[in-house]
């Protein structure tokens, strides 16, 4: 084991299907959550959701462009606002990436219910040993996560487009099942407010694509057609699917069911191919997201060892350029928030996950502007168009993220996220402490610049 380089073996297609693939995942078991917050209206949610993140991806992509480095939002913060800020940002960044393979072990099994009922009991004990399962294949070179990315996400894609020409096509898909019951929107302007804040999940993946760029083959500058494309693809995927979904049933039986696809085909007896497809297309999609939030939570601990903020045993890699450490920390904490899992666990994660990332997008908004401010010199190969004004949006949208998802998050909720945010407050202490005591072993705070590019290799 060493302190190394990644591995560039990640091209510009794998990083469109690593991250618009992590974006799309889990939506199987998690349409009944989408159709019992705001109906069949959701379809129209998501489309709007994807042009009001933007802004934010824009800001992501001047970022990283300008400094493409695996430390991703913890450099950029720590240049625009100090170390601890810095710090402070990449742990909630960690918690957005982290919070996502639990979640995509519980998808899993929901589809793997459909085929093996598996007992109430069993079901916390089944998703961590799917995650550690991914765990041992975490630490093979990146190049293989890279090939299941494109074969899983053309895949799914080509099937969930499948299911959806059938529905369409079925003879017992009906529009009065989208407009009537309520309407497009059954919880009025309540439900729409809830929707366009804790669907942002489903966008999750986006931000995560700058902590895999010492792994790209391909120039920095072009990453912002990577976080686009993951806005876009997912965004006519949900709403294709919804509809398709929508009006084959009133939108509160589709609230009550577990997997709505397959559990439609065996209601109106269409051909049992269509709900076997849609399965193994839920499969993929969970297996998708959870491959891309694992890889890009790894690289949160990378990059904060990178600026000396965590031991720089987290920089580690094995033989096969992988950081090992850091992986074997992911498990830790997937582990964990397997076990806070309550029966809502789409409603729990949803919202822990939604809160973390507000405020990630507000601090990137806020280093873009300060950066351009104190650092008008640095090289940006990309540069956000609409002058500092698309940032100012990036920052409302992501307030507005932040309130909606807070007002989803119950109790066991916030506990989660109080533990969390006091195991984070702790490591931050123990380096200082570290750092006094072994100046050698434990360096002082610092950080990358433009001028660093070279010295690391970065494109």
């Amino acid at each position: 084991m060493s302190q190394g380089k990644l591995k560039r073996d990640l091209s510009f297609i794998t990083m469109v299907s690593i991250a618009a693939g992590a974006v799309i995942g889990g939506w199987l078991a998690e349409a009944p959550y989408w159709f019992s917050v705001s109906g069949a209206g959701s379809a129209f949610i998501f489309p709007i959701l994807g042009i009001l993140l933007v802004p934010v991806g824009l800001a992501f992509a001047e970022l990283t462009a300008m400094l493409p480095f695996a430390s991703a939002v913890d450099v950029w913060t720590t240049n625009a606002y100090g170390p601890t800020i810095g710090w402070s940002t990449q742990w909630m960044m960690f918690l957005v990436q982290v919070v996502e393979p639990p979640l995509m072990a519980f998808i899993f099994l929901t589809a793997l219910n459909h085929f093996i009922p598996i007992p109430a009991g069993m079901t916390k004990a089944v998703a961590i040993g799917m995650v550690f399962c991914w765990y041992v294949l975490s630490n093979f070179e990146i190049k293989l996560t890279g090939l299941l990315a494109n074969i899983f996400f053309f895949s799914m894609v080509a099937m969930s487009l499948y299911v959806a020409t059938r529905f369409f096509t079925s003879g017992s898909w009906s529009v009065s099942n989208i407009t009537s019951h309520g309407g497009f929107f059954p919880k009025g302007s309540y439900g729409i407010f809830i929707a366009m804040a804790v669907f942002t999940l489903k966008y999750i993946g986006f931000e995560f694509t700058p902590t895999l760029i010492e792994e790209t083959n391909f120039p920095a500058s072009k990453m912002w057609l990577v976080l686009l494309s993951a806005l876009f693809i997912p965004a006519v995927l949900y709403c294709i699917v919804v509809l398709a979904m929508g009006g084959m049933a009133p939108w509160e039986e589709i609230a009550g069911m577990a997997m709505p696809e397959p559990e439609i085909v065996a209601k109106l007896g269409l051909p049992a191919i269509i709900g076997i497809v849609a399965i193994i297309a839920g499969i993929l999609h969970a297996l998708t997201t959870l491959m891309g939030f694992w890889v890009s939570s790894a690289r949160c601990l990378y990059g904060a060892a990178q600026l000396n903020q965590l031991p720089k045993i987290f920089m580690e890699v094995n033989r096969y350029g992988q950081p090992w450490v850091s992986n074997l920390t992911v498990l830790f904490f997937s582990v964990f928030f397997c076990l806070f899992t309550g029966a809502n666990w789409v409603q729990y994660i949803y919202a822990v996950s939604c809160i973390a990332a507000g405020v990630v997008y507000f601090m990137c908004c806020l280093d873009a502007m300060k950066l351009r401010k104190i650092h008008p010199e640095w090289e940006r190969p990309y540069r956000a168009p609409g002058g500092d004004m698309i940032f100012v949006i990036g920052l409302f949208i992501s307030v507005w993220i932040v309130i909606g998802s807070a007002l989803e998050l119950e109790i066991g909720g916030y506990i989660s996220l109080g533990i969390y945010f006091l195991i984070g407050y702790g490591l931050h202490l123990l380096m200082g402490i570290l750092r006094k005591r072994d100046p050698e072993k434990y360096p002082v705070l610092s950080t990358l610049t433009p001028d660093d590019k070279e010295r690391l290799g970065t494109l």
